[in-house]
């Protein structure tokens, strides 16, 4: 299999990027072949196209939301079709890969495009392309063509993956509004060495830019949509109150904590004199440093350096102690020294694990932290390593004005700390506010930012009213080292001629990167809310990206074409980690299997009508198929607590389940979160009433409940059934189900929740435990002697389990497992006092500290 061309065309129109990538690849065997289409994209993109041509024969990508896309896809399985996927590659990329078969003598040419809108950080534009040819390419090509009305003030261009004498190759140019760089190397280029028949070029090529910053403001309109751009130059630094807010618990020992503790001496280092700050640090328990803001003089900062490599680490996690300490801290400063209110206050959290000490309700705590910080000052959350919450951490930020950044478990841990604080180490302005007149726009991006900071930019987009052209403006008006205020103006004369020199390509461009950031802000509105706001925002989401034709979180891309005589066939990559049917940008594989309502397994059998499990608030059901027996009982406990109900210790796969509290507060608890790991492939599923989220080992994507799909990685198949249920199977150990209860009128809950039932567990070691691990394999029990009780219509019996003589009474509950909503009416003995006497041990010695 030859690739015959590969061609990378970027064209960039005021910071929105449009990339075409087409490759080209012959078959020259007398068979037919498979071939395999990878490149790598960012994790910020939104492919938009996607197409292969082969012969007479045409495979088109078509974007529809997920269900559609799912349903489409699922017909055309039946029929032998198949599609491909994206999977998340490195830090910054993600993965596009199909396979397909090519016939003998044959020929086929894949067509990717995607688009971003370009973010200025440390005072540049980044482009990146990943190239990986793996093989020589008789023509290789990057071409990327930059235009920036405000005129490119510095452009340059490097490849990772080329020696110093090669690097004469890229050709690069820039001149008023237009900037070139082309890369074009020869087959001989190409090669390691003279005789080398494959290129071992895998790396990165780059391409940075800035543009003139001439004016204050530059605004630009064009078919009815505009773009603002603001990055103001020459401005006085605003001094700082930085608190840090670091975790010390037992995990961050090691190169972990060394690296966070080389990162803050490198901070220190860099504070300016008239800068504030303090240390917070939260294992079990929370300590500061001082307990108030201190100025960085050198005295000062040489005692925060002693303390920094002092500090050791130990004990859980108490995150919401230390952000509350760490808040205390700045507004107290703020309220006893009026001087400082005109610093530029920011608070920075760095964690590497989940809150298990304190409040570990993730509600409660960003209840919490919004309610303490009140709108003041940003909140930036880092998290350290692959075990964090990131979609936690991310709703907190933003919430709080600011964002959140995964710090990655490797050699330049400390660089990544260190990066991420050089980007807010100079603030420049506060409560930066674009206003634009009411009647002149009909729709417009958050124009409102906390903070801006040197080296960033500041971009609003919008549509223009009807007839509005002629009065459309921007007032800008921030607080700063003075009064900042600046009116912003389309100059018409001057769009007139830039349409002139662009002409579509501005209007298309400006247009959809106001439906970029648009789509972009809705995804992450809809993090922080709940309910009919959540579906509102969704469903405007989903209407955006339909009508421009991205790839987001809420649509899929099916492919799919008609097999030929020759055997043309797409086909699917199944990768080596990593789930498939997973994640913001995927395009449907097959299934495996897909259970039906009547529990029928992979394997094919029938499973048993009653099942172990526990559910409601929360009633744990025992069934004991020799004895033709049931039991239940209760565990009362407080909101927040962890239980584990399954662990295999031959296997290490576990499930855990944390419970919630009734919000019409009675008392009652329902488990409201579920984690499910085996270790052993790295699969971690964390399961909420709102979310679904999957994770290989380094973070994962998110379903919400309305989806419907079949996900698989290695021996683990998961089916989510849409607003009902989903079952877990593991190859060589149990099937299980969780079953999705929310709140409906005339309901007895007030509390959305989650039920768990095991519905095949023979495969299971015997030696699994747990709350209902420990009954999954026979156990001998004895009922006899039922005599009236208290209540004549729940008589008492005796029972003889595990050698204890237990009094125990007749009951209902109810088994959920076929019917979320009405659920079946289970008799039962119910065993009193949390299980006393059933459960091996006491229910406490169950209690785990994290969901994982």
């Amino acid at each position: 299999m030859v690739i015959r061309s590969m061609k990378v065309n970027c064209k960039v129109t005021s910071r929105f990027a449009h990339y075409v990538i087409t490759s080209q690849v012959l078959n020259n065997a007398d068979r037919a072949q498979e071939v395999a289409f990878e490149v790598e994209i960012p994790k910020t993109a939104f492919i938009s196209d996607f197409a292969i041509t082969a012969d007479r024969n045409a495979f088109v990508g078509n974007i529809k939301d997920k269900v559609t896309a799912w349903k489409q896809y699922r017909k055309a399985a039946i029929s032998g079709e198949n599609a491909g996927l994206v999977r998340a590659s490195g830090r910054t990329m993600e993965q596009f890969t199909i396979h397909f078969t090519i016939g003998p003598r044959s020929r086929a040419t894949f067509h990717l495009t995607y688009e971003e809108v370009l973010k200025r950080t440390l005072g540049q534009y980044n482009i990146v392309l990943k190239v990986k040819p793996q093989q020589l390419v008789q023509h290789f090509e990057i071409d990327v063509d930059i235009f920036e009305p405000q005129g490119i003030s510095k452009l340059d261009a490097r490849a990772s993956f080329l020696s110093q004498d090669l690097a004469h190759t890229i050709k690069k140019s820039f001149s008023g509004r237009k900037g070139h760089v082309l890369f074009h190397p020869t087959v001989r280029q190409q090669q390691s060495c003279p005789t080398c028949p494959t290129s071992l070029w895998d790396g990165d090529f780059t391409v940075t830019y800035d543009v003139n910053r001439d004016k204050i403001c530059d605004l630009l309109v064009a078919n009815n949509h505009f773009a603002h751009f603001l990055a103001p130059q020459n401005l006085t630094n605003l001094n700082k109150n930085l608190v840090f807010v670091i975790d010390i618990s037992g995990s961050m020992q090691g190169q972990k904590v060394k690296q966070t503790k080389e990162a803050l001496l490198r901070i220190l280092g860099d504070m300016r004199p008239d800068d504030h700050f303090d240390l917070v640090l939260f294992g079990s328990q929370v300590q500061s440093w001082k307990g108030s803001l201190v100025q960085a003089t050198a005295a000062n900062l040489q005692a925060a350096r002693d303390f920094v490599q002092r500090f050791s680490v130990a004990g859980a996690t108490n995150l919401n102690g230390g952000l509350l300490r760490g808040i205390d801290t700045l507004n107290r400063a703020q309220e006893a020294v009026p001087a400082l209110r005109n610093h530029a206050s920011i608070l920075i959290m760095l964690t590497d694990g989940e809150p298990t000490e304190g409040e570990t309700d993730r509600a409660q705590i960003r209840k919490n932290i919004r309610n303490a910080i009140r709108g003041r000052y940003p909140l930036y959350n880092l998290g350290f390593g692959d075990r964090v919450d990131f979609n936690f951490l991310d709703a907190m930020s933003m919430e709080n004005n600011g964002r959140a950044q995964r710090i990655y478990e490797d050699r330049d841990a400390t660089q990544q700390l260190k990066g991420f604080y050089n980007q807010v180490a100079t603030p420049l302005l506060m409560d930066v506010e674009l206003r634009y007149p009411q009647d002149t726009v009909a729709a417009v991006t958050q124009h409102w930012h906390k903070q801006f900071y040197e080296g960033s930019e500041i971009v609003v987009a919008g549509r223009v009213a009807d007839h509005q052209l002629g009065s459309f403006k921007a007032d800008v008006r921030a607080r700063g080292g003075r009064e900042f205020q600046t009116t912003c103006a389309v100059d018409q004369e001057e769009m007139k001629r830039l349409l002139r020199e662009r002409g579509h390509v501005l209007e298309n461009h400006l247009e959809r990167l106001w439906a970029y950031l648009t789509i972009q802000e809705l995804l992450a509105k809809r993090m922080k809310v709940e309910g009919e706001e959540k579906a509102d925002l969704s469903a405007q989401a989903l209407k955006m990206s339909l009508d421009y034709q991205f790839v987001t979180p809420l649509t899929s891309m099916t492919i799919s074409g008609m097999v030929d005589q020759d055997g043309l066939r797409p086909t699917i990559d199944k990768p080596s980690e990593g789930m498939e049917l997973v994640g913001p940008r995927r395009i449907y594989m097959l299934p495996a299997w897909q259970p039906s309502p009547t529990h029928a397994s992979p394997l094919g059998q029938q499973l048993p009508d009653q099942v172990t499990g526990v559910d409601t608030d929360p009633h744990f059901i025992v069934h004991v198929p020799q004895k033709e027996l049931t039991l239940c009982f209760n565990i009362n406990e407080e909101p927040g607590t962890i239980l584990n109900l399954v662990q295999d210790p031959d296997t290490g796969f576990s499930v855990n389940g944390q419970l919630v509290g009734d919000q019409a507060g009675h008392g009652v608890t329902y488990f409201g979160r579920l984690g499910i790991a085996n270790p052993s492939t790295g699969f971690q599923l964390e399961v909420t009433p709102e979310n679904i989220s999957l994770s290989s080992g380094s973070g994962g994507p998110v379903f919400s409940w309305a989806d419907q799909a079949v996900l698989q990685q290695d021996e683990v198949v998961v089916t989510i059934n849409r607003k009902r249920s989903l079952v877990v199977s593991v190859g060589d150990g149990g099937t299980f189900q969780v079953v999705l209860h929310r709140v409906w009128k005339g309901s007895a809950a007030h509390q959305n929740f989650l039920g768990f039932y095991v519905l095949d567990s023979h495969r299971m070691s015997v030696r699994t435990h747990g709350l209902l691990g420990q009954f999954l394999h026979p156990f001998e029990v004895e009922v006899s002697s039922v005599h009236p009780g208290s209540d004549p219509a729940k008589p008492d019996a005796t029972m003889v389990v595990k050698n204890h003589q237990l009094t125990v009474t007749r009951g209902m509950q109810r088994d959920y497992s076929r019917d979320p909503r009405h659920g079946a009416e289970v008799a039962c003995w119910f065993v009193h006092n949390s299980g006393a006497g059933l459960i091996d041990g006491l229910h406490t010695d169950y209690i785990v500290p994290d969901i994982f």
